[in-house]
């Protein structure tokens, strides 16, 4: 399998859940506020036999020159975005679905980013995230999901998808936030969204109180690393600036 990091950047957030962005050659995190949390935004495509498979789809920011950042990273990377077959969401929270729908500038008409693939989205984080009223959800940028033809809602807590992908429902950072491995080849790559969403996190105990269920998101972070290495999973961290690929020998 071919594994791609579609990095949008180094950011900061804040309390007031605003992703600033962030140059780590230039700037210090000691002068943003405090509190100030340092993250990578970036989405993931891996490549099998069978699929193009892109993991969640960053905040859906457009490129300096004007052109959506997820569909430039992917043909910088030589894939058009009309070759991505599945497109699996994690959670809604906004760094993380922004990029599902592209607004025309002009009309202010929003389409599918990705009209081409079949999306794989938690049915019970949907209808969450459409009631939450939180300043993490922003439905406009997810909504249109709604009524179009190739959304696969996954109502279960594990499942098989093509009896290769396997998600499971795990909560703990969201109220319905899933996880998913994909396995080919020998080989098993392991996407952890925003429970497991560092490198560093998955080494030691670490309680944030930005996830739904702390305790929990610790306790599966534990349990995965474990696993994985007795496994040699593959883990993609979406939000870790220096190891987003981290493989288990």
């Amino acid at each position: 399998m071919r594994i791609i990091p579609l990095s949008e950047g180094a950011f900061t957030i804040d309390k007031t859940k605003v992703f600033v962005p962030f140059n780590t050659e230039t700037e210090k995190l000691n002068e943003r506020p405090a509190g100030s949390l340092l993250v990578e935004i970036q989405p993931f495509v891996v490549v099998t036999d069978k699929d193009v498979i892109l993991f969640d789809t960053g905040l859906g920011y457009n490129n300096a020159d004007g052109k959506f950042q997820l569909h430039a990273n992917l043909e910088n990377a030589g894939i058009q975005p009309s070759q991505v077959t599945k497109v699996f969401m994690s959670h809604l929270h906004k760094d993380h679905a922004g990029g599902i729908t592209i607004k025309n500038g002009h009309t202010n008409e929003r389409f599918i980013s990705f009209p081409y693939a079949t999306w794989y989205v938690q049915k019970r984080e949907f209808d969450y995230a459409m009631e939450a009223g939180s300043a993490s959800y922003i439905t406009e940028d997810f909504q249109l999901l709604q009524d179009f033809s190739k959304v696969a809602w996954l109502t279960d807590d594990d499942g098989l998808i093509d009896n290769y992908i396997h998600y499971q429902l795990t909560g703990a950072h969201s109220k319905f936030h899933q996880v998913c491995w994909v396995e080919e080849g020998g080989q098993k790559i392991f996407f952890g969204g925003d429970v497991a969403p560092q490198l560093q996190q998955m080494k030691n105990k670490f309680i944030a109180k930005y996830d739904f269920d702390g305790k929990k998101s610790m306790e599966l972070r534990q349990q995965w690393w474990q696993q994985g290495q007795a496994e040699k999973w593959i883990f993609l961290f979406y939000h870790d600036i220096k190891s987003p690929v981290w493989e288990m020998k």
